[in-house]
């Protein structure tokens, strides 16, 4: 599964929050779902649009966002 195929982000979408393909569905949304106790089918019967490929995308990149480092920035 190709993540960048399927988390867009765009300015005019969302304001630019990670979205499933191009769509008003954004990656906070979905995990923020099976955080709560969806399913997976639930949740595609509730978006239809949407297929299990997406749902495990944007689980990959809620992870890979999670593991991010922020450096402070030094003056020299």
């Amino acid at each position: 599964m190709n993540i960048s195929e399927r988390i867009t982000l765009d300015p005019a979408v969302m304001g630019g929050k990670p979205c499933i393909r191009g769509l008003r569905v954004t990656v906070g949304t979905v995990v923020g779902m099976l955080a709560a106790g969806r399913t997976e089918d639930e949740i595609l019967n509730a978006y239809p649009y949407l297929v299990r490929e997406d749902l495990r995308a944007a689980l990959a990149y809620a992870a890979w966002r999670a593991e991010e480092v922020e450096a402070a920035l030094t003056h020299a």
